[in-house]
């Protein structure tokens, strides 16, 4: 396991004061490339991550994942002493990630005219539903109602169905991916000009950025993308395919020599005379046949020996993946996609490693997600408070 030295963002100190799930989520991220995070949570009410999803002996496995690479600090934002505590974490910091409604923050006396003023070079990155301003601004905001919203729910699902919102959090997930690119670039932006700045995620926006063309063909053209099942408007044959074993396969024929190796390896060469045959939209146009083809050719054949005629055709394909087969298939194996982390409360677990593989600098996961205010003392202490002081503040509740 690489140590934090090894890493490129070691140095970096990010104070992680959000909760479900985008801004911790970017938290983690840089913190498994070396960051210092420090995760603050209320002192009697930690963070709800903890509670989501299965346990083990009581331990929040989400947390798990969630909280790996963060030093754990309780503090009370609304309290004076609270207040005041974070903003002398503040003035040695580099990033603090937030996700409270907008004015929340300012309320405390913690917005961004106090922070600058005490660290002129602090990035403070906004995580919420909506953005600071327009006339959401001050909803309560989910990445389910992101998935709605977005036009993502409203090209889910089968044609005849209703609009499907993803099982997992999917605008949450890919809006901590923007704000840890978000944070970086502002952080770039700093070594040019020695200031910070606000960083204003919505977690609306990056759902909608990755949903691709679609305002521009609305714009353009009137075009309104339907929902297609596990077909495409933009290529066929695209779908998912029943062994003869019971198992599924997807196939994706986005380039045109790939739809040309399949259509010879199903035994129907023919197709790719046909006039239509020629792109992937009007090839998409002719769905209906040339998914008949395609499945009943993989209905003879085993997931095992699908594959491999696929990938001897130098053809697409991948089966359909349980969570069960992917912790077992020899890709992810080799990539070390799920990797073994040894936990002082629950022994040896696997979560996802870190996202991609430094050749120089790599990054690690150094430890899993860990108890309540574990390290509230140490990270106190460093600060420069003395053990009466941590005792006051404990008495008073702000810890």
């Amino acid at each position: 396991m690489n140590t934090t030295a090894q890493a490129p963002l070691t140095g970096l100190r990010v104070i992680d004061l959000a909760t479900l799930f985008a801004g911790p989520l970017s938290a983690t991220m840089l913190g498994d490339f070396g960051a210092e995070v420090i995760k603050v949570e209320h002192p009697r009410k930690p963070d709800p991550s903890r509670g989501h999803g299965p346990a083990k002996d009581g331990v929040g496995l989400w947390w798990k994942l969630l909280g790996r690479n963060k030093r754990n600090l309780t503090l009370d934002l609304s309290s004076p002493g609270g207040r005041d505590i974070l903003l002398r974490l503040a003035a040695g910091t580099d990033v603090i990630i937030e996700n409270f409604r907008p004015g929340t923050l300012e309320r405390w006396g913690l917005g961004w005219a106090e922070l600058h003023a005490v660290n002129p070079r602090l990035v403070l990155a906004r995580v919420t539903g909506f953005g600071q301003f327009g006339p959401y601004a001050h909803r309560p905001g989910f990445g389910t109602l992101a998935e709605a919203m977005s036009g993502f729910a409203a090209i889910t699902g089968e044609p005849d169905g209703p609009p499907t919102l993803p099982p997992f959090g999917l605008a949450d997930s890919i809006a901590a991916l923007a704000t840890a690119y978000a944070v970086m670039a502002a952080l770039a932006g700093r070594d040019r000009t020695g200031e910070g700045q606000v960083v204003d995620m919505a977690i609306i926006e990056p759902i909608l950025t990755v949903l691709g063309p679609q305002p521009v063909w609305y714009d353009q053209l009137g075009y309104v993308q339907p929902r297609t099942g596990n077909r495409s408007r933009n290529n066929a044959p695209r779908n998912t395919y029943r062994t003869s074993d019971g198992h599924w396969v997807a196939v994706s024929t986005s380039a045109q020599s790939i739809a040309e190796r399949v259509m010879r390896l199903v035994g129907r060469p023919e197709l790719i005379e046909e006039p239509w045959f020629g792109s992937g939209t009007t090839r998409a146009e002719h769905s209906d046949e040339l998914d008949e083809a395609v499945g009943d050719w993989v209905a003879r054949h085993t997931r095992e020996e699908a594959v491999r005629a696929f990938e001897k055709a130098e053809a697409a394909i991948a089966p359909v993946h349980g969570i069960q087969d992917v912790m077992e298939d020899p890709q992810y194996r080799a990539l070390d996609s799920v990797t073994e982390v040894d936990d002082p409360e629950l022994g040896p677990l696997r979560m996802q490693n870190v996202l991609f593989r430094l050749s120089a600098t790599p990054g690690a996961i150094r430890w899993a997600g860990r108890p309540h205010g574990a390290d509230t003392d140490e990270i106190l202490t460093a600060l420069g408070l003395s053990g009466r002081e941590i005792a006051a503040l404990r008495a008073e509740r702000v810890l």
